[in-house]
């Protein structure tokens, strides 16, 4: 009887180790699945984006082709509504109806549209141009935002980029307007100010074709938001081809220096998205026209669930 009981004992445990074994390996199998499939998503998702980026830039090295000036009337200033990734894909929609719901949409806009922080410092002597921070202290004015942040803007600026005699405690210069945060500004302040200035690798003049009121105010001395108004209305009629016609808008009053404002962009920002499931997957590119030639110098990507996207970034 003691026999056929500790059998019964060692069946159970062989059974129950059988079970443990069986569990994990199907656990296991399960999770290499996941990983495999995350993975595929990824690089798929990366592929896809990759394509929109190429798109932006064929669309903006045929606009080179026809030349001209640059104003949101072109076909880069059309943005590219979401739609069905199947629509690009063929055809024949039956090709994918087994694959995930992918939805992918994309935008180009001119990053000469908004004032370029790194006109804030000359780069032969290191040292922060007045008139340069004058225009920087009139845009935050305009839009509610403190001077005194252009004032440290200009000043940590020039700290950061600086070649003549930088300090050991030297803040790390940043590439983009979101890194301001590395120079002492509040992330609030950040997102306010993003839509109206931009950090590009050179210095660069304003496009009227494409600049809010608010940044034409900044950069054309002596005007107010109502001024800025009337040339942005000007335009909507019929873009300027080149600054003498935005001059003629403005009359004698005014003086337009063609180193602060201009009718030709070379600097676009690309954005594609990309919505699969309840992720969402975005990618911002910086990209610099070279006659026809388009470069990518800056790529971000943020990966967001849906239930967040309708509060911004």
């Amino acid at each position: 009887m003691r026999q056929r009981g500790a059998a019964l004992l060692i069946a159970m445990v062989i059974l129950t180790m059988m079970a443990t074994l069986a569990s994990s390996m199907v656990w296991q199998q399960w999770r290499a699945v996941q990983v495999e499939s995350a993975e595929r998503a990824r690089v798929q998702s990366a592929w896809i984006l990759m394509g929109a980026l190429d798109w932006g830039r064929l669309i903006l090295r045929e606009d080179a082709r026809n030349g001209g000036a640059d104003h949101l009337g072109e076909p880069w200033a059309t943005p590219l509504a979401e739609a069905r990734l199947s629509t690009f894909l063929a055809a024949d929609q039956n090709n994918t109806d087994d694959g995930p719901e992918a939805f992918l949409s994309g935008s180009i806009t001119d990053a000469q549209s908004r004032y370029n922080l790194r006109n804030l410092v000359d780069p032969s002597t290191g040292k922060v141009l007045p008139d340069e921070q004058l225009i920087l202290e009139r845009l935050f004015e305009s839009i509610a935002v403190s001077t005194d942040v252009a004032v440290r803007i200009a000043k940590q600026l020039n700290s950061a980029t600086s070649q003549v005699n930088p300090a050991a405690n030297s803040p790390l210069p940043p590439d983009s307007v979101a890194e301001l945060t590395w120079l002492g500004i509040d992330e609030a302040t950040v997102q306010l100010i993003q839509p109206y200035v931009v950090m590009l690798p050179i210095r660069t003049p304003v496009n009227l074709n494409t600049a809010s009121a608010q940044v034409l105010a900044a950069v054309i001395d002596k005007l107010d938001l109502g001024g800025a108004e009337r040339l942005v209305q000007a335009r909507q009629r019929k873009h300027f081809a080149s600054v003498l016609d935005a001059q003629n808008v403005l009359g004698t009053n005014y003086s337009l220096n063609p180193s602060r404002v201009g009718v030709n962009s070379s600097f676009f920002e690309l954005g594609g998205r990309l919505r699969l499931g309840d992720r969402i997957l975005e990618e911002r590119s910086m990209v610099q026209r070279r006659g026809l030639d388009v470069v990518t110098f800056q790529r971000r990507r943020v990966n967001l669930r849906e239930s967040t996207t309708d509060g911004g970034r």
